[in-house]
């Protein structure tokens, strides 16, 4: 008997075996109609016991029990909150952000006052390929539905300034 539960545990999991042959031989022991037809002699043989009943329908695979798995389901709409170290993270990559476009700005106005555009388009082009791939894996993880929105620090303070206090 054990080599054919370790079969039937391919097709389900150790603890659906134990569900299955639990609740069928409940059913037995409440005298419900046993689905298999066993002589009385191999019934005598192991004392009618249900467990070992249910275990003979399990393997001659005639039970209409079925196992249903529930799948992951995909959030809509809702953001998690942010911890603490999450927030400050974002603050400081906002700071790089905007530190990248001020150094974009001076750098352009510097190239057309000094008119050494070749020089500093290099550096020019180095930042801005910088923020096109930041953008760029931001829209990926938009596309990959990981997150629906990007939240921002000022969102969680909003949120929880609009909510009023319980207990008043």
């Amino acid at each position: 008997m054990p080599k054919i539960l370790e079969e039937l545990e391919d097709q389900f999991t150790k603890y659906e075996v134990a569900r299955i042959l639990g609740a069928r031989s409940l059913q037995i022991a409440m005298d419900a109609p046993l689905l298999l037809k066993i002589p009385e002699a191999e019934l005598e043989d192991i004392n009618f016991n249900p467990l070992d009943i249910a275990k003979k329908e399990l393997m001659s695979e005639v039970l209409p029990i079925t196992v249903n798995r529930p799948l992951p389901k995909k959030r809509e709409g809702k953001i998690k909150k942010l911890t603490k170290q999450e927030i400050e993270e974002l603050k400081e990559k906002e700071e790089k952000e905007k530190k990248i476009e001020e150094k974009q700005a001076e750098k352009e106005i510097e190239a057309k006052e000094n008119k050494e555009a070749p020089v500093h388009a290099a550096e020019i082009k180095e930042d801005e390929e910088l923020i096109e791939k930041e953008k760029e894996e931001q829209e990926k993880v938009a596309q990959d539905d990981e997150i629906m929105e990007l939240a921002k620090p000022t969102d969680e303070v909003e949120e929880e300034e609009a909510k009023p206090e319980e207990g008043m």
